[in-house]
C-alpha cells in the first residue's frame, strides 16, 4: 500500500513507563490535532502510577485526518482508516507482553478522542476503559451509528463543555447513547463555559480508574 493510501504507516508509537512485558496494565494515549505523542506521554504523568506501560501513536504531521470530524466520513479518507490502523498497532504493542484487552485503557483528547471512540465502536471489546476528553464518534450530522457488539460493562467516560467550539454536545450525547447500547458503564460530564480542553474532574476520574485497573 502506498504512503498516499496509508499516510500514517511508518509513524512511531512512543512509549514510556514500565516495560511492556512486566506491566500490570497499559494506557494507549491518542493525541489531538496538531499535537504530538510525546505530549500525551507527559500528560499521563498527571494520573499515572508505577506498573503502567504507556503507548502513544504519532500521527503524520500531527493530524489524524484533514477535515472536521463532523464531515462525511469519505472526506477524511484514506487518513481515517490509516489512523484507525495505527491506533490498532498501539493497542497490539500494549498487549504484546501478554496483557488482556481488559488491562488496556484507551484515552484520547479532541481529534484523538474522536478516533479512539471510533476505534472501539467499530470493533467493540471490553477494554479496561475508554476515556474521551472532548470528542465523539466521527461522521456527518444525521449519521446512523448502528454499531453492534458488547463491551461488557467497560468503563466509559466522555467530558465536554457546552460551549466547546469543536465538539457539539449533541454529538457527545449521540456517542454516549451508542456506548450505552454497546453495554458500557457510562459517565457523561457536561461542563459549563469551559471551552475546549482537559479539566481537573477528568484527571481525577483517570486517577481513580487507573487505581481500579491495577488493583
Amino acid at each position: 500500500m502506498s504512503h498516499s493510501e496509508a499516510p500514517h504507516d511508518g509513524q512511531p508509537v512512543r512509549t514510556a513507563g514500565a516495560d511492556v512485558a512486566d506491566a500490570d496494565a497499559a494506557v494507549v494515549l491518542v493525541h489531538g490535532r496538531g499535537a504530538r505523542a510525546d505530549g500525551m506521554l507527559q500528560f499521563a504523568r498527571e494520573f499515572g502510577r508505577d506498573g503502567l506501560h504507556y503507548a502513544a501513536p504519532q500521527a503524520q504531521r500531527g493530524t489524524w485526518y484533514p477535515n472536521p470530524f463532523l464531515a462525511p466520513v469519505e472526506r477524511n479518507q484514506p487518513h481515517l482508516d490509516s489512523a484507525l490502523a495505527h491506533v490498532g498497532r498501539a493497542v497490539e504493542h500494549a498487549r504484546s507482553g501478554g496483557l488482556p484487552a481488559g488491562k488496556v485503557l484507551l484515552v484520547g483528547f479532541s481529534q484523538g478522542a474522536c478516533l479512539a471512540s471510533e476505534f472501539v465502536a467499530r470493533d467493540p471489546q471490553r477494554y479496561a476503559g475508554l476515556v474521551l476528553l472532548s470528542g465523539g464518534l466521527i461522521g456527518a450530522e444525521g449519521t446512523e451509528f448502528d454499531h453492534d457488539g458488547d463491551v461488557d460493562g467497560m468503563p466509559f467516560f466522555l467530558g465536554v463543555s457546552d460551549d466547546d467550539p469543536h465538539i457539539p454536545v449533541s454529538r457527545a450525547e449521540e456517542t454516549v447513547a451508542v456506548f450505552e447500547r454497546l453495554g458500557a458503564d457510562v459517565r457523561f460530564d457536561e461542563y459549563h463555559g469551559r471551552g475546549h480542553g482537559i479539566f481537573e474532574e477528568e484527571i481525577d476520574y483517570l486517577r481513580e480508574l487507573v487505581e481500579s485497573i491495577v488493583e
